[in-house]
């Protein structure tokens, strides 16, 4: 990936990716830190994982079937 196209793309934080896999924040860090899900450290320390990654693997994620979709 170039510069240019990481410096202009969404990033999520780790709750934010934690919502849409239905999972807790800790596990996004533990998914990161096992080379899962690659992120981008800010200058604070704070982990920022790359929207179109983490939609690309949230489609590969079957999703639960809801009550009101039977």
């Amino acid at each position: 990936m170039n510069v240019h196209h990481a410096e202009t793309e969404t990033l999520l934080t780790p709750s934010e990716v934690a919502s849409l896999f239905r999972v807790d924040p800790k596990t996004v860090t533990r998914w990161a830190k096992a080379g899962k899900l690659s992120s981008i450290r800010t200058l604070g320390g704070h982990r920022r994982y790359l929207e179109s990654e983490v939609r690309d693997l949230l489609g590969g994620v079957p999703q639960q079937q809801r009550p009101e979709d039977s």
